[in-house]
């Protein structure tokens, strides 16, 4: 699906201060001294991110940009209604202002918990814009078991919050101890070519003009990991597919700008505290179709076929991996032993 997004007058002075925030923080690393998993993100500086963008304009700004995320829930909640089954409540981790929670309806469940790093963004949204009854938990979802029993969750869902977790398999394999047996987990969240029309053109232009690459766009975890990840925490019955949400913006101004009201600025573990303003322009410019190469120290700038729309805009690709899994129980469907077929497969092709 191709999106539109309907520009917001503002300055391009604006714009492009705020471009700063979008791809980097200055906010230090909180980095701990405990042994554990490998730190990719500053969970910190994440919150911080997060807070900011609900808190901008009384949460106006950040609802503006729930394009993308309400997109992903709507996608979400069709595969949850090909479910026949009805739930006493659903978990949402990583629930945001409740982009999932408010498609809930009561023939489906009569109780969304809603838990969060980010307490701003939690509370954004006031409990009449819900069908179901909210609890609302203000908790870091890298740390579920501490928030909820083993083996008392009926549904678990997560809408565009795991690619943030540091340890992947760690919190898939804490999702399936809270479930109940039998009991479903939900999720959507990027995939690898998010955004990749963004960190070419940084990539390109940070090479062009200062000689080497930082990394600016997070790295995300790649749609043939999914599955294994599922098995090795331990769920069963995997579906798992890949979808596309297109945005078209302006310019790459206004990309950076909704990034950072969506509180998606770069968050990575040693990441540059400032990008300067002349690799930024050249950026925009190869996002457009524009780039400038070097020739005997002057610039010069040639038409490249890049990622320019016809009509002057930028697209910007979301990917998005959808996966399903469930908790074991003696009760699920099991396949045949090998060997036990009544119909010779021959016959059938």
């Amino acid at each position: 699906m191709f999106l539109a997004r309907v520009a917001r007058s503002s300055a391009r002075g604006e714009a492009q201060t705020r471009a700063f925030a979008a791809i980097s923080s200055s906010t230090p690393s909180q980095i701990g001294s405990a042994v554990g998993p490998y730190q990719v993100f500053d969970r910190h500086a994440k919150r911080l991110q997060k807070d900011a963008a609900a808190a901008r304009d009384g949460g106006a700004r950040s609802a503006t940009v729930d394009y993308v995320r309400d997109e992903v829930a709507d996608r979400m909640m069709e595969r949850f209604l090909d479910i026949k089954r009805k739930f006493n409540s659903v978990l949402d981790l990583g629930s945001g202002p409740g982009h999932f929670s408010k498609l809930l309806e009561l023939d489906k469940t009569a109780k969304s918990i809603m838990v969060d790093s980010s307490e701003m963004t939690l509370n954004r949204d006031p409990d009449s814009e819900f069908e179901v009854k909210i609890e609302r938990i203000h908790a870091d979802e890298e740390n579920l078991l501490q928030i909820v029993k083993p083996n008392s969750q009926e549904a678990i869902v997560s809408c565009l919050s795991l690619h943030w977790v540091n340890d992947l398999p760690g919190i898939l394999v804490q999702i399936k101890e809270a479930l109940q047996p039998d009991g479903l987990f939900l999720a959507a969240m990027f995939g690898g070519d998010t955004l990749f029309e963004l960190r070419t053109s940084l990539q390109l232009a940070e090479v062009e003009r200062e000689g080497g690459v930082s990394p600016h766009i997070s790295p995300m975890t790649d749609t043939r990991d999914v599955s294994n990840l599922l098995g090795r925490a331990g769920f069963t019955l995997l579906t798992v597919d890949i979808d596309e949400v297109k945005v078209a913006y302006p310019s790459m101004w206004e990309l950076l700008e909704d990034l950072s009201d969506m509180g998606e600025g770069n968050a990575v573990i040693g990441r540059r505290s400032i990008i300067h303003r002349d690799t930024l322009a050249a950026a925009s410019a190869i996002y457009k179709g524009i780039s400038p190469i070097f020739i005997a120290k002057q610039i010069s700038y040639i038409l490249l076929e890049m990622h320019g729309n016809e009509d002057g805009s930028i697209p910007a690709t979301f990917q998005i991996i959808y996966m399903i899994g469930w908790k074991p129980a003696p009760t699920q469907p099991k396949p045949l032993d090998r060997g036990t077929g009544a119909v010779n497969l021959k016959e059938v092709l």
